[in-house]
């Protein structure tokens, strides 16, 4: 290679490596324009009835914090209250189950008494992973200020965006070549086309699964059962590992009542999950966004592994906005034109017997399309 080339290789390996090195700043911006999308998207419904720009954006703004805090007052103050129930009834479980084990022990022969478990020692082995999930719990304590400023640049960054998100876009354009910043244009319609789609989509899912969890949670008496299915909606939002998380505080506040209780919630969590995966996931998203499960799944096992819990809740957003760009960039414009530039300058010089130009090779690629 020349010295331009490697100039040109130089300069690539830099900025992959700037890139991954603020991968986690790109990801929060990513959040912000996924959350700006989609409130730019309501306040233009409330501009088509005749309302201002800036009364529309204020409006949706507005509609997007009530939902964020009645979410809060919703499930924080119901859990809080039963968690400090279910702190004072497990060790009181825990004193009933040594009882009965001493119990067992004075009943049975002598030769099996050293198969009974001792909850004493049970507990004195656990002690380390006890120690161990503690600290876990004081770490993301201690890191909650980093959660909340992160929160906050999303947030603030998601409002400039909203005042005037075509600035913004103008700006990313202009980082591409003159000849193909019409088409990055177009190329960004279809994102935000398909972003509405996943956030319909998701919204119609979520609606779903938290009706079918307020019901059922009602039919078994189930304590917050409200809460509970909204929480169990919004974690809906986490494919695959959403509903499994949705599912522990719920058997856990079931358990105050009765054992069996707790298990009827893990049955209904798994036939609403079984539903929710094979029928409104794949009908919905079918419609919406056109994307394969086993996409799904991959793409969250590679962006929580390259970016964390971030990654893998902004998963399939991250996947449709470049499932859009692989199949316009790298398929239509790069992979099906291969080879047809030479063939369309071979058949350039039969036809006018003169050596053709650049210009008239784009020309004819114009016509063509």
């Amino acid at each position: 290679m020349n010295l331009g080339q490697w100039i040109g290789l130089i300069a690539i390996v830099l900025s992959l490596y700037i890139l991954w090195q603020i991968r986690e700043v790109l990801l929060l911006m990513f959040a912000a324009v996924v959350l700006a999308t989609t409130l730019n998207r309501l306040a233009r419904r409330f501009q088509r009835s005749g309302m201002k720009r800036g009364v529309a954006v204020l409006l949706s703004v507005a509609i997007f914090i009530a939902l964020i805090v009645g979410f809060f007052l919703l499930v924080v103050p119901p859990f809080a209250v039963e968690f400090q129930a279910l702190t004072k009834q497990v060790p009181q479980g825990l004193n009933r189950l040594n009882t009965w084990l001493d119990y067992l022990r004075n009943r049975i022969p002598t030769q099996l008494t050293p198969y009974v478990p001792d909850l004493n020692s049970l507990i004195q082995q656990a002690q380390p992973f006890i120690n161990r999930a503690v600290g876990s719990s004081l770490a993301l304590v201690s890191g909650s200020l980093e959660v909340v400023l992160k929160t906050l640049l999303v947030l603030v960054l998601t409002g400039m965006f909203l005042v005037d998100p075509l600035a913004y876009r103008k700006v990313f354009v202009r980082l591409f070549p003159s000849f193909y910043r019409r088409r990055v244009d177009g190329i960004l319609d279809k994102c935000e086309v398909s972003l509405e789609g996943w956030i319909t989509g998701a919204f119609i899912a979520m609606s779903v699964v938290g009706l079918m969890s307020v019901i059922g949670l009602s039919i078994l008496r189930v304590r917050s059962a409200l809460a509970l299915g909204v929480l169990a909606g919004f974690l809906n939002l986490i494919p695959n590992l959403g509903p499994t998380l949705s599912v522990i505080p719920a058997m856990a506040i079931a358990l105050l009542d009765a054992p069996w209780k707790a298990v009827a919630v893990l049955i209904l969590y798994f036939i609403i999950q079984q539903t929710e995966s094979n029928f409104i996931t794949p009908i919905v998203m079918a419609h919406q966004v056109s994307l394969l499960p086993a996409f799904i799944l991959i793409s969250q096992l590679f962006f929580v592994t390259f970016f964390g819990f971030l990654g893998l809740f902004l998963a399939l957003p991250l996947t449709v906005v470049a499932k859009i760009w692989v199949q316009e960039v790298l398929i239509k414009d790069v992979l099906d034109r291969w080879g047809n530039n030479s063939h369309n300058q071979t058949e350039y010089v039969i036809v006018s017997g003169e050596p053709p130009t650049e210009k008239s090779i784009e020309n004819l690629v114009n016509d063509e399309d």
